[in-house]
Formats: C-alpha cells, sequence, structure tokens
C-alpha cells in the first residue's frame, strides 16, 4: 500500500478531522474510532494519535504538528454514516481512493438524512407494542394504546429535533406524551393495562449504546469519556422519567407499583423481540441491508433468555448469559461488515433493557418524597428493589457484550 503524497488533493489533517467527527458524534466506540483513524492516517501518509473528550476530540498527526481539535460531542447513534465512514477507511487504505474522492465521500455521508418520518413513526409504534408483548400485554386495547403513544412520542421527537440541538428535550417530549396519553386511555375506560401502556413507549427511548460506549472506555481506563458517557446516559433516562412523571402529575394519575411477571408463550416472546430489534434499528438510521443480522442475533438470544428464566435462572444472570451469546456472535460480524458493535449489540437485546424496573424505582422514590415521614416502608423496599434489579440487570447485560468484545476483538480487529 502506497500512501497517497501530500500534495494530491485536501490536507490530511482535514480528511482526519472529518472522518474523527463523523465516527465520534454517531456511536462508534473510542477504541474501534482510534484504530480507524490511524488506518486512515497510514492510507494518507501520516501517523495519527487521538484523545477523546466529551465536547472535542484531540487529533495528533506529527510531533511538528499543532494538534488538531475537532469539536465533536458522541450523542447519536447513526449506523449508516458509521458503516460509510469505515468502508471509506478501508478504501483508502487499500489505496483504492485519493484524496479528492475522500474528500467527496465524506461529504456525502455527512448528508446522508436520517431515516423517514413515516418509518421513524411506523416502527417507534411497532416496537413499543413488540415490548408490551413481551411483558405481558393481554388485549389489543393495550397494543393500540402503546402503539399510538410511541409514534405520536416518535413525531414529537423528529419536532423536537428540528427546533433544537439539546439532546435531553427529545426523550423528555416523548415521556411527558406517554404520561399524558396513557392516563387519557384509562380515563376513556377502554380496559387497558395502566402500567403497560404508560412504560412501553417510554422503553424504546433508553440509550443503550451510550451505556455500553461508556462502560468499554472505562474498562479501556479511558476514564473522562467513559464516565462521560455514563452520565450522559443517566441524564438521558432522568429525562425520560422526569417526562413520565411530569405527564403523569398533569393528568392526576399514579404510576402502580410493581406486579407479577405474565409468562408469554415462547413464539410471542421471540417474535415480539425481532419486532422490537427493528424498531431499534430505525431509531440507529440502519438501512434495510443491515437489519437481518441484529434481528436474526436478537431472536435468538431471547430464545435463550426465554429458556433460561424459563428454568428458574434470576433476570440478571440470564441476561448475562444472552447477552453473551449475543457479543460473541456480534464481534466478527460488526468487525466483518464494518457495523458499529454498541449499535449492534444494543439493538439485538435492546428488549431485555429494566426500563420497568427503572421507572418503577423512579415512581416509587417519588411518592416516597411526597408522603414524607408518614410513606409506607413498602415504598422504600418497591424503589430499592426496582433499582437493584435494573442496576443488576444491566450490570449483566454489559457485562454479557463487552467481555468477548474485549476477548475477542483484538483477533478479528484489523492492525492499524
Amino acid at each position: 500500500m502506497q500512501p497517497f503524497p501530500p500534495e494530491n488533493g485536501p490536507s490530511a489533517a482535514g480528511l482526519l478531522s472529518a472522518a474523527a467527527r463523523l465516527m465520534f458524534v454517531n456511536g462508534l466506540a473510542s477504541e474501534s474510532a482510534e484504530t480507524a483513524l490511524r488506518r486512515l492516517g497510514r492510507g494518507l501518509g501520516v501517523e495519527v494519535g487521538i484523545l477523546p473528550r466529551w465536547g472535542e476530540i484531540v487529533l495528533l498527526t506529527g510531533v511538528r504538528e499543532a494538534p488538531t481539535i475537532v469539536a465533536a460531542t458522541p450523542t447519536g447513534v447513526d449506523m449508516s454514516r458509521v458503516t460509510a465512514t469505515l468502508g471509506l477507511v478501508e478504501e483508502v487504505h487499500a489505496g483504492r481512493l485519493d484524496r479528492h474522492g475522500a474528500a467527496r465521500a465524506l461529504d456525502a455521508i455527512a448528508s446522508v438524512p436520517p431515516v423517514s418520518l413515516m418509518r421513524l413513526v411506523l416502527f417507534a409504534a411497532l416496537g413499543a407494542a413488540a415490548l408490551g408483548i413481551i411483558f405481558g400485554a393481554g388485549n389489543l386495547g393495550t397494543l393500540a394504546v402503546i402503539a399510538l403513544s410511541a409514534g405520536g412520542g416518535a413525531l414529537l421527537r423528529r419536532g423536537a429535533a428540528r427546533i433544537s440541538g439539546n439532546a435531553l428535550l427529545q426523550p423528555f417530549a416523548a415521556a411527558a406524551f406517554a404520561g399524558l396519553v396513557g392516563p387519557l386511555a384509562i380515563r376513556m375506560g377502554l380496559g387497558v393495562d395502566t402500567r403497560l401502556v404508560l412504560l412501553c413507549p417510554c422503553m424504546v427511548l433508553v440509550p443503550g449504546p451510550h451505556v455500553l460506549n461508556g462502560t468499554i472506555d472505562l474498562v479501556r481506563s479511558r476514564i473522562a469519556i467513559g464516565a462521560a458517557r455514563i452520565v450522559f446516559a443517566g441524564m438521558v433516562v432522568l429525562a425520560i422519567s422526569t417526562g413520565l412523571l411530569l405527564g403523569l402529575a398533569l393528568a392526576r394519575v399514579d404510576l402502580p407499583l410493581t406486579t407479577p411477571p405474565v409468562a408469554v408463550p415462547w413464539i410471542w416472546d421471540v417474535l415480539a423481540a425481532g419486532v422490537a430489534v427493528a424498531a431499534y434499528g430505525t431509531f440507529f438510521n440502519m438501512p434495510w441491508r443491515m437489519l437481518p443480522v441484529p434481528i436474526l442475533a436478537g431472536m435468538l438470544a431471547h430464545s435463550l433468555h426465554w429458556l433460561l428464566l424459563s428454568l428458574g435462572f434470576s433476570q440478571p444472570l440470564a441476561s448475562f448469559a444472552a447477552c453473551l451469546a449475543v457479543g460473541i456472535c456480534a464481534t466478527p460480524v460488526a468487525e466483518r461488515l464494518h457495523y458499529p458493535f454498541a449499535a449492534l449489540a444494543f439493538a439485538s437485546v435492546v428488549s431485555m433493557m429494566p426500563g420497568v424496573f427503572l421507572f418503577d424505582g423512579a415512581a416509587a422514590l417519588v411518592e416516597l418524597c411526597a408522603a414524607g415521614p408518614s410513606a409506607p416502608p413498602a415504598l422504600l423496599v418497591a424503589a430499592a428493589a426496582n433499582l437493584t434489579q435494573a442496576a443488576l440487570i444491566v450490570l449483566g447485560m454489559t457485562m454479557g457484550l463487552i467481555v468477548p468484545k474485549m476477548m475477542l476483538g483484538p483477533w478479528f480487529t484489523p492492525a492499524p
């Protein structure tokens, strides 16, 4: 491989900056972004190092060169843009694309639009309804209200994105909408499941890729950016919880405390998991051709999850085992097909996220504060139990996904 001479087209620093921004802001893990940028630098004839921070990337392109600071905040997840950028890196590294062609390709990638509004609304509705099935929705009325609420929330998210760049406004608005639609359906006497019509539209908003990327950074000793990613994910969850509770407060409805889980037949559980995966693939701007891989992985993972639960395993342990299987499969696939690992892996296991426990815990804490000293002990127990269960499930899922990535990744990742 012969690098292109510096005089042949745009500067290496400019191309590296554009590629770094596209990968970082659209959900690629720091380690993968650094490897890709080093390969791109080799193709351009320069050695590259990166220092990712929240809000910026510092590019080091030589001892005599001043560092290049690229403004980039990793709040998005867009698999189309990341995959296209990784493909461009390989083309430049192999010498099949010169600097002019790379510059034009990067401009085109940056202009890739999000999924159509119709697809977003449709799959938000289908995904939330699928989660309703997984969590035991027993009638069509419940599923219809969940779908309506989630679809309306998707419209609000797209509208909020057009009027503000605040990454917390979108989930807040969608959750507040769910907190208003659910009580309206309840008061209309439609016979819906109160908890599911309130929670399922919010569960499709949980920021899983940021949790995974942040955890991978922390394990890799990238403490600053890892902690920032985790804090951002926590802020998104807080925005969702606040929006939901605000909607409920305006509607003067309380979120019911945890009810016993409902056993769901295997076939419905697995099919619904596949629909949920397709919905999250839509949120992550996956092209249609990319959806079959995570859908298949998600359905197989949910089959294992369902089997382990039926055998008496705990939720955290069953989630860990299912995610471990997904991590083993997703690591080589992500490297081979140039997919961002966090988005691919999370899309495959999204239906196992403990959104119900998180929101139940938040609701119990709100009731606990409202009741003050006269609060019954059951509220404190409910808050602690739900939040602890959620934390254990998230820990199990995260470890199950990133351990294979850490152990198997070096075998499949191309050398910089």
